[in-house]
C-alpha cells in the first residue's frame, strides 16, 4: 500500500513538472517576449532582470524566448525520433517475434550488432555520413533506437503468441496481420508506453550532447543543447546562459522519469 501511494505521489508530481514544461513550449509557439534570433548590441550579457527574466546572452538575444523556442525544438526532435525508433522497431519486433526462425536470427543478429554500440558514439557516425541539422539528429537517433524497441517487443510477442486468445483467433481464421496488430499489438501497450518515456527521455538528452558537438541543431536556431554549447565561452561572464536551458533539461527528464515510476 505504502509503496502504491509513493509511485502515485510519484505521478501526481510527474504530471505537474511536465504539464509546467509543456505549458512554458505551448506558449512559446504563440508568444515569446522577443525574437529568439534578435540581436541588441546595447544588451549582451544583460542579468536577468524585469525586461529580461531569464537575462541575455553575448549577443544580446533574450534567453527567455530561446530557451521558450529552444524548448519547443529539443521536444520536436524527442518526439520525432522516438516516433520512428518506436515504429520501425515495433514492426521490427512483432514480425520476428511471432514468425521466429530464420527471419528472426537474421534480423535480431544485425539487431544486437547495432545494439552493441554505444548509441551516441552510432548517432556521431550516422551524424558525420549524413551531416549535422536538425532532421538529420533526427534520422541518426531515430536509427539508433529502433533496436532498444524492436527487442522489447520481440520478448512481448514470443510470450503473447502462445496465449489462447491468438489459438482462438487462428481457430476462427484470422489472418496473421490482423492477429500481429488486432491482437496481440494492444496487449502490449504498457510495456510500449514505458519503453516511449524511457526513449523520449534519452532523446532529449542525446539531442542536447550531440547539438552540444554541434552536431545537431545549427546557428542561429536554437535548441536546449545549443544553448548550452553557446554558454561554455561565457559561463562566468553570464551564467544564466547555461542556468535556464539546463534546468529545462532537467526538469523534463525528472518529470518523465517520475510518470514512468507509476
Amino acid at each position: 500500500m505504502k509503496k502504491t501511494k509513493t509511485n502515485n505521489l510519484n505521478f501526481i508530481i510527474g504530471i505537474a513538472i511536465i504539464s509546467f514544461v509543456l505549458l512554458f513550449i505551448i506558449v512559446g509557439l504563440f508568444y515569446t517576449p522577443y525574437d529568439p534570433n534578435g540581436m541588441d548590441v546595447t544588451a549582451k550579457n544583460m542579468a536577468p532582470s524585469l525586461s529580461h527574466p531569464f537575462g541575455t546572452d553575448n549577443f544580446g538575444r533574450d534567453v527567455l524566448s530561446r530557451v521558450m523556442e529552444g524548448g519547443r525544438t529539443t521536444f520536436f526532435v524527442a518526439l520525432s525520433t522516438v516516433a520512428i525508433g518506436a515504429s520501425f522497431g515495433t514492426l521490427l519486433g512483432a514480425f520476428t517475434g511471432y514468425y521466429g526462425g530464420w527471419l528472426d536470427e537474421i534480423l535480431m543478429r544485425i539487431n544486437d550488432g547495432l545494439a552493441s554500440f554505444p548509441s551516441i558514439l552510432l548517432a556521431l557516425i550516422v551524424v558525420s555520413l549524413i551531416g549535422p541539422g536538425k532532421y538529420n539528429i533526427i534520422v541518426a537517433l531515430g536509427i539508433i533506437f529502433i533496436p532498444s524497441f524492436a527487442r522489447v517487443i520481440r520478448s512481448e510477442y514470443i510470450t503473447l503468441k502462445e496465449r489462447d486468445f491468438v489459438k482462438n483467433a487462428k481457430l476462427m481464421g484470422a489472418s496473421d496481420l490482423r492477429i500481429m496488430f488486432v491482437h496481440i499489438l494492444p496487449n502490449t501497450k504498457a510495456i510500449l508506453l514505458s519503453t516511449i518515456t524511457i526513449g523520449f527521455n534519452n532523446a532529449v538528452i542525446a539531442e542536447a550532447g550531440m547539438s552540444y558537438l554541434q552536431l545537431g541543431v545549427q546557428p542561429p536556431d536554437p535548441s536546449l543543447g545549443r544553448m548550452l554549447a553557446e554558454a561554455g565561452s561565457y559561463m562566468f561572464m553570464s551564467p544564466w546562459c547555461a542556468i535556464f536551458p539546463g534546468i529545462m533539461i532537467v526538469l523534463t527528464v525528472i518529470g518523465i522519469s517520475l510518470i514512468n515510476e507509476r
